[in-house]
């Protein structure tokens, strides 16, 4: 099978995710191609036995872009297209009902806006009636076309998919994110002392995240020493926010880590803290990593973490939560180990890349026998 995946960012979750598909898919013996703008991770995917395409979709409205995405599309010809984002869910879906082509879209997760729709999620900013137009009937629409799915990472997506988009139940598949490569290399790095916690954060630095409130909650804590990897438009106003506690000795800025295993590895324990999540894969590369977690409960989050098993469930903006369960983990070193036995145990089982890449092709072989 031809398969050609697009995606117009260069870094982050759903990048990650398509990587992960092109390789394994190659891996498997299909021809596997991806298209997106230069960088880092199309080279890593061309390392990897996967043939890469270099074209830049700038913003809904670049026609240039898109029409080099097309003329890739028209070369090719492949036998399905597999969207990765929401840009290139737009552009992807037209250019592939023109050339007759099926497409599948895999909703990585919906605007801030209209957050407080996923079960779970806390409302992040204020929904105006054009989002929903912009949004709601525009997803409607392209996903009512020929030939085309969506795929959702856990069935919190799905429902709204369902329920508020209004996408045929039928449309609408499940498949969980998978992770892969460095990440279930090694065996899992586990402390071995107890009173201490190394704990991690990794991410982009934005309000959806709610950085503050892991901020805040381990200032309190003097046996946690804590990671930040990543960057964003809120650092600065962390970094003031850690100096103000006086925690800058126990607090390190990381900034961007193109490959985080090492730093996953490392940790005692992996903080999610987020206000509204779908399926993330930061979450799932520190589980296979065999790094127990403290995530909030948003989203499709508990579809994948099993409260005092692979780690703690918090509810999102309780920073004394959060408080709670990293002192209760630094306390319990023997927990600590049983957690990350069983943290990566669960993504072996369940959220491998091997997992995922065989329920997409379940979807792309029903999507390319569809006749409406």
């Amino acid at each position: 099978m031809r398969v050609l995946q697009l995606v117009t960012q260069d870094r982050g979750g759903p990048v990650d995710h398509a990587v992960e598909v092109a390789v394994e898919l190659a891996r498997r013996g299909h021809e596997s191609h991806l298209v997106g703008p230069p960088g880092g991770r199309l080279a890593a995917a061309a390392a990897q036995g996967v043939a890469v395409h270099e074209a830049e979709v700038t913003s809904k409205t670049d026609l240039s872009g898109a029409r080099a995405v097309a003329a890739v599309v028209r070369r090719l010809r492949p036998d399905l297209l597999h969207l990765q984002d929401r840009r290139a869910g737009l552009v992807g879906r037209v250019i592939g009902a023109q050339a007759a082509i099926p497409t599948v879209y895999t909703l990585h997760g919906v605007p801030d806006q209209l957050a407080p729709l996923v079960p779970g999620n806390l409302e992040i900013a204020p929904a105006r009636a054009r989002d929903r137009l912009a949004y709601l009937r525009l997803e409607r629409l392209l996903a009512s076309g020929p030939r085309t799915a969506v795929v959702t990472p856990c069935e919190a997506l799905a429902q709204y998919a369902r329920q508020h988009v209004g996408i045929r139940p039928d449309r609408v598949h499940t498949v969980y994110n998978g992770v892969g490569g460095d990440f279930l290399a090694d065996a899992p790095r586990v402390a071995t002392h107890g009173g201490e916690l190394g704990a991690l954060w990794l991410g982009l630095m934005e309000p959806v995240k709610r950085v503050a409130d892991l901020v805040a909650a381990t200032a309190r804590l003097p046996q946690v020493h804590l990671t930040l990897v990543g960057d964003g438009p809120e650092r600065a106003q962390l970094e003031g926010a850690v100096a103000a506690a006086g925690s800058g000795g126990r607090v390190s800025f990381a900034g961007f880590q193109a490959e985080p295993a090492p730093y996953l590895r490392a940790a005692d324990v992996f903080v999610l803290c987020s206000a509204a999540e779908a399926c993330p894969m930061a979450l799932l590369q520190a589980m296979a990593c065999g790094t127990p977690v403290v995530a909030t409960r948003v989203g499709g989050v508990p579809e994948i973490v099993r409260h005092g098993m692979d780690g703690f469930l918090v509810d999102p903006g309780r920073p004394e939560q959060l408080r709670s369960a990293l002192a209760w983990l630094a306390a319990d070193l023997p927990l600590r180990r049983a957690m990350s036995i069983s943290a990566r145990r669960r993504v072996l089982e369940r959220f491998a890349v091997e997992h995922m890449v065989e329920d997409l092709l379940d979807v792309y072989a029903r999507t390319m026998a569809c006749v409406s």
